[in-house]
């Protein structure tokens, strides 16, 4: 798929060896990050490691997303998702919550506990932000939609705003269901929170085993 190749080759003539060590990653999400009727290699852990390493970082993601899951289910699994000695966790959980109206708040909580539990650890933390569906009104976005910055200020953790930003309502980049990225769509989260998630690695960098 050209997009996707095309992104990953502009990335080969990077200089090497950013990260001092290898680093071990864990993506904790939901079908956005699980890889949801794609291809194998083509989900968002896949394709950002490719990304990372074209861009000389040592790196291993493990793709810990599950279609369908709540904040309140990756609260659940957290612990058993995220194995010791993880270096980071990028966190990607709401989309759920907010396409079955579950109360802003009650998601606000349930992802504060999953940041608290991993600090806890001395696990380093990335927040993938989420935007409510317009279907759910304004209210509700309005309630939503801040919970994310709110975390990432107190928690002090790293925040990507929208995780699906130039991807959401474009058709060219979703599947049939026009909510799902298709490669293409992954491909372009991808170069769009790279810069971000270099940043994060690199702050942890120093700390991988």
């Amino acid at each position: 798929m050209p997009i996707v190749f095309a992104f990953l080759a502009a990335l080969a003539a990077a200089t090497p060896s950013k990260a001092r060590e290898p680093v071990d990653l864990v993506v904790l999400g939901d079908s956005l990050v699980a890889g949801y009727a794609l291809a194998p290699g083509e989900d968002y852990p896949a394709q950002m490691q490719a990304a990372l390493e074209s861009a000389g970082y040592q790196v291993a993601i493990a793709n810990a997303g599950v279609s369908g899951d709540t904040t309140s289910g990756g609260l659940a699994r957290v612990n058993w998702s995220v194995p010791d000695g993880t270096d980071g966790v990028i966190l990607e959980l709401g989309a759920n919550d907010a396409l079955r109206g579950v109360a802003p708040q009650k998601a606000k909580e349930n992802l504060a506990a999953i940041i608290e539990s991993l600090q806890d650890r001395d696990i380093p933390v990335m927040l993938m932000g989420m935007m409510a569906p317009p279907n759910m009104g304004a209210d509700y976005a309005e309630a939503f939609n801040p919970i994310y910055g709110a975390l990432a200020e107190q928690y002090g953790v790293p925040l990507y705003p929208f995780f699906l930003d130039g991807v959401a309502a474009n058709a060219a980049l979703q599947l049939s269901d026009g909510m799902h990225p298709n490669a293409e769509g992954v491909a372009v989260m991808v170069e769009n929170t790279l810069p971000a998630v270099e940043a994060f690695i690199d702050t942890i960098g120093g700390q991988a085993n």
